[in-house]
């Protein structure tokens, strides 16, 4: 190093010195955290409610076009779960037609009709109570997978207010012409199938994720199969 610096002018010499002094002292300050490890999100995903992949598009539709293979891994931070497991679940539709709303966070996610809460028409949310404060790596949502449905106005939201009235996050939000009065969207429509709609939450903290739906291509009706929220698990 002392060799190295008498080759260099006085003003290099001393911006190399100084840079060395830093690096000693932030890779022997205690506690020092490094780029979090990653693995693929622990996910298990259902059977296919369905065979194959949806040919024709409905009309008036932005939805990406379906594939045929399977999505990539997702990678988060080495041991997330799902906090969301067993959490209590509320909803504007407090009666719903079908199910109850405990369903959608009892971990069952098959493609059969008793796992699936019906809503009633028009725009409906369901919200999930994490119990706690998170920072959330990823939501993972299956409305209905049983046939290869598009559901309308799909938006979902975090936030440490239960009313959502202050400091919300959108993370995904396909209503684009604000027709469910929650806000313009950039996202696009999809394809219900097993694997459910994977959202990167890129961190977004809150204890509360509410998620958003106004009917499908099939009805007007809103349903809810399962709903998991990522992150790690509380200190």
């Amino acid at each position: 190093m002392n060799q190295t610096l008498s080759l260099l002018s006085p003003q290099c010499s001393l911006v190399v010195s100084l840079c060395a002094l830093v690096a000693i002292q932030t890779l022997s300050r205690p506690g020092r955290c490094f780029a979090a490890e990653t693995a693929p999100l622990p996910l298990e995903l259902p059977q296919a409610g369905y065979a194959g992949t949806p040919k024709e598009m409905p009309p008036d539709t932005t939805a990406e076009k379906p594939s045929d293979k399977p999505r990539p891994p997702f990678m988060a931070p080495k041991g997330v779960k799902n906090v969301a497991l067993g959490k209590p679940v509320t909803s504007s539709d407090s009666a719903p037609i079908s199910g109850e709303l405990k369903l959608i966070t009892d971990g069952k996610k098959e493609a059969y009709d008793e796992n699936v809460v019906i809503l009633r028409r028009r725009t409906q949310w369901v919200q999930v109570d994490l119990g706690a404060s998170y920072s959330i790596s990823a939501v993972v949502l299956w409305h209905e997978h049983k046939t290869p449905l598009i559901y309308r106005d799909v938006v979902v939201q975090v936030s440490d207010d239960p009313e959502f009235k202050a400091n919300v996050v959108t993370l995904f939000n396909n209503d684009q012409d604000n027709s469910s009065a929650v806000g313009i969207g950039t996202d696009r429509e999809y394809f219900e199938n097993y694997e459910g709609k994977l959202i990167d939450s890129k961190g977004a903290k809150g204890r509360y994720v509410r998620c958003y739906s106004k009917g499908s291509t099939d009805s007007a009706l809103n349903c809810y199969t399962e709903l998991e929220v990522y992150a790690l698990p509380a200190q």
